[in-house]
């Protein structure tokens, strides 16, 4: 069985080579290859702004209760079986993505997690 992605299943016609508005999911590149897919093409359900039954949807907390009811998400756990991966797991790669791709978001000057380093980088140096 050809795995799909959500534009092909819809037909919505907002994917890449759409001449209209791509879909926010079509241009997610961080969960490329999710269940096979291109882009968020089988993890829509944890993009925000995915366009479904012609309206925009919103984030995360507000669509996915409409997402449960999707067909299209119950043939993506259909085929992906003990392979599906969670929610919370695909939204965790969405997080850590961009905490690594903004390393200005990072608390500056406090060593690193596992670090040997003991300086308080709160402390006065006074040796200048």
């Amino acid at each position: 069985m050809q795995k799909m992605n959500c534009w092909e299943f819809h037909k919505c016609g907002r994917d890449t080579m759409s001449d209209g508005p791509i879909c926010p999911a079509a241009r997610e590149a961080r969960l490329d290859g999710i269940h096979g897919g291109r882009n968020a093409g089988r993890a829509c359900w944890v993009v925000a702004g995915t366009c479904c039954n012609g309206e925009v949807q919103g984030r995360y907390a507000k669509k996915y209760a409409a997402c449960e009811k999707c067909d299209f998400l119950a043939r993506v756990r259909e085929e992906e079986g003990a392979r599906f991966q969670l929610s919370i797991m695909l939204l965790n790669k969405l997080k850590d993505a961009d905490t690594a791709a903004k390393p200005e978001s990072r608390l500056i000057g406090l060593p690193a997690a596992g670090s040997s380093s003991r300086q308080d980088p709160l402390r006065r140096d006074d040796s200048r």
